[in-house]
């Protein structure tokens, strides 16, 4: 049994708003009954151009349900700026929060009212189009789908991803496809933030410090924990880098080329090549 909120619950056995508004001005579909999951959103506009009526016919777990029921009454008065602004996290926020395993179902009620509402200004037919190419085939969720998710909630790992678009959730065979993206928008957030930071190329060392943590939790973080280890940054002196292992990593027989192999040539790609990793043996504990 998934541990639910109580908001959750409420909007699952008193849902708000089910059905389908008659002579809709806007209409969004997302997700297939072949995937589990499937919601049509309708909406009808007011004289004053917000949002007026707003209903849902989904199919689908309890989440879904909840976050069909409860994105019905966000949006009503909202004109459609104001309605395309919101984001998943807000409505997930709103249910007093979902489970990890069904993030995806906000970021479904999301999809359909932007779909809706490219509906309603004729931009595209009321099904959403796909974007990119696919790499989940047993979902059908494309390249564009996922770098979307992970940019909008920050995500990190594979699992993440499955957890928010359902993509890997099948057979895994689109697992090294999704690292891969992972790998890419979580190298261009650091390469942006290196190039605000230091426009001419020189950091301050606040700057430099800064851009190493980044880097330590976007890009090696992430490969220690799935082995049960982590990683603390303790200092940075010039260019040599202190660290301390912890989990599995601090009694590890392989950490000197988790150092250099992983941390060391991370820290090298992403802030600077003249960076040389040192593990404080004092600072690393299991």
């Amino acid at each position: 049994m998934w541990e639910y909120t109580d908001q959750v619950w409420d909007h699952f056995y008193n849902p708000r708003n089910a059905g389908e508004v008659e002579n809709p001005d806007g209409v969004g579909e997302v997700g297939s009954l072949a995937c589990g999951d499937a919601l049509k959103l309708t909406f009808k506009l007011g004289d004053d151009a917000r949002i007026s009526e707003a209903k849902f016919q989904t199919f689908g777990c309890a989440s879904a349900i909840a976050s069909s029921s409860v994105l019905t009454e966000m949006i009503v008065g909202l004109t459609l700026d104001e309605a395309a602004k919101l984001t998943n996290k807000e409505i997930a926020d709103k249910l007093g929060g979902l489970p990890d395993q069904k993030m995806h179902c906000s970021v479904m009620g999301m999809e359909a009212l932007e779909a809706a509402i490219k509906n309603y200004k004729g931009e595209e037919s009321s099904t959403v189009s796909i974007h990119g190419h696919v790499v989940c085939t047993c979902f059908g969720v494309t390249d564009d789908e996922i770098k979307r998710v992970v940019l909008e909630n920050e995500l990190m790992t594979v699992e993440e991803v499955t957890n928010y678009c359902k993509a890997g959730g099948g057979c895994g065979g689109c697992h090294g496809e999704i690292e891969d993206i992972l790998e890419v928008v979580q190298k261009d957030k650091i390469q942006k933030v290196s190039h605000k930071a230091a426009p001419h190329g020189k950091f301050t060392n606040i700057q430099k410090i800064q851009l190493i943590q980044q880097t330590i939790n976007e890009q090696v973080r992430p490969a220690l924990r799935a082995h049960g280890g982590n990683i603390e940054l303790i200092d940075v002196d010039g260019d040599k880098v202190i660290v301390g292992f912890r989990g599995m990593c601090a009694q590890c027989p392989s950490s000197d080329f988790t150092m250099q192999g992983v941390v060391e040539s991370k820290l090298r790609e992403y802030v600077s090549e003249d960076l040389v990793v040192i593990e404080s043996k004092e600072h690393s504990a299991e």
